[in-house]
């Protein structure tokens, strides 16, 4: 609830539909009355569904909507295991943050995904697929990705973001699922949208922390293919809060990392090549990274540069993120902080203030 708007309002708003309601179209035409929602489970594995009686009011939504939302949901039936409960969870976090990000994600309103032709399938706007809806293209591909975390695939401007939801939990990449995950990623983002690889992931968590504890984790690997970054040369790193979908609206506009960089250098400053250490702009013989995207794997490599290097260089990062970078450099880099406030106005982007759907409103 905390992801899309203020608790206490949505509390009440729960609660009222737990109850039997008369429900009208924007027409004012009567569809009827019925409980439209049901609240299960306590503490960490409370879950809010749709009631069973209320399922004919998709209809009013989109002639796809009840039949999409059947297949996805296995007829309306939910396991109680712990481990499919908090998959939903993971889901539902990841959904609420791309609506709030402005992302299509209703599996009904997007185009089916195949792997028959080379075609413009995926829609000009940022669109997530939900894994279900990847997993269940073929029964290859599902023995491929079943065992493995994806929540998801988000097509944005010529770039497919494998998408995972940690929440408090250390990501371990110890296997070969997220391998074979990719590559089905590449291959459906080669055949729906003419997109050659899939480099980049998202990652989600509940705190910083984590992501300092999965790049740790990632480091004991004993199989070099399997690390994370090895994996997905690109992944960064969204917290579950409000910074984390203003980030993620950042992300996903057109050619975001050409404006993104263009928004905090001057022309001057910016990198022509890679160079000997990873970096995107150079200032009096100081090489500058920016994180302000939260890739962790160009900071692991930083890191791994600065191990065998005395180079002068700096970080750019956002207040929420100083903390984490210092402590994983160990102080090897000067850090300088940029507000998300002073990003979004030099990319032109509406004050979030003016959408921020957490402010308290009276009740």
């Amino acid at each position: 609830m905390r992801l899309l708007g203020s608790v206490r309002s949505l509390e009440a708003l729960v609660y009222r539909l737990e109850h039997t309601q008369q429900f009208r179209n924007e027409s004012g035409a009567d569809l009827g009355s019925c409980k439209m929602l049901s609240v299960s489970g306590k503490r960490d594995r409370r879950t809010i569904r749709f009631h069973k009686t209320a399922l004919p009011l998709l209809n009013t939504l989109h002639p796809a909507a009840l039949e999409q939302y059947l297949a996805l949901s296995g007829g309306h039936r939910f396991s109680s295991s712990t481990g499919h409960v908090q998959r939903n969870h993971r889901v539902a976090e990841t959904l609420a943050m791309c609506m709030g990000a402005g992302i299509e994600f209703r599996p009904y309103a997007l185009p089916v995904l195949q792997k028959q032709r080379i075609a413009q399938v995926v829609p000009p706007a940022p669109a997530l697929y939900i894994a279900k809806s990847l997993k269940h293209l073929d029964s290859t591909e599902m023995n491929k990705t079943i065992f493995t975390r994806l929540t998801g695939a988000l097509f944005a401007h010529e770039t497919c973001w494998a998408v995972y939801n940690t929440r408090s939990a250390v990501m371990k990449w110890s296997g070969m699922g997220e391998f074979k995950t990719a590559q089905h990623l590449a291959e459906l983002a080669r055949m729906n949208a003419g997109i050659p690889q899939a480099d980049h992931a998202l990652l989600l968590g509940e705190c910083i922390d984590i992501a300092l504890r999965t790049m740790e984790e990632s480091d004991k690997s004993r199989r070099m293919e399997l690390r994370f970054d090895r994996i997905y040369p690109h992944i960064h790193f969204i917290p579950l809060n409000w910074q984390g979908i203003r980030l993620l609206r950042i992300l996903t506009l057109p050619d975001w990392n050409e404006q993104l960089l263009s928004a905090v250098f001057p022309s001057e400053w910016r990198a022509a090549s890679p160079g000997i250490i990873e970096h995107d702009a150079q200032r009096d013989g100081i090489f500058i990274l920016s994180h302000l995207d939260g890739d962790l794997a160009r900071l692991l490599r930083l890191r791994q540069a600065l191990e065998h290097s005395e180079t002068p260089c700096e970080v750019l990062c956002f207040p929420w993120q100083t903390v984490f970078v210092r402590d994983y450099l160990g102080g090897r880099a000067g850090l300088r902080e940029v507000t998300m406030d002073a990003l979004e106005d030099a990319l032109g982007l509406t004050d979030p203030e003016d959408s921020d759907p957490h402010k308290e409103v009276p009740p």
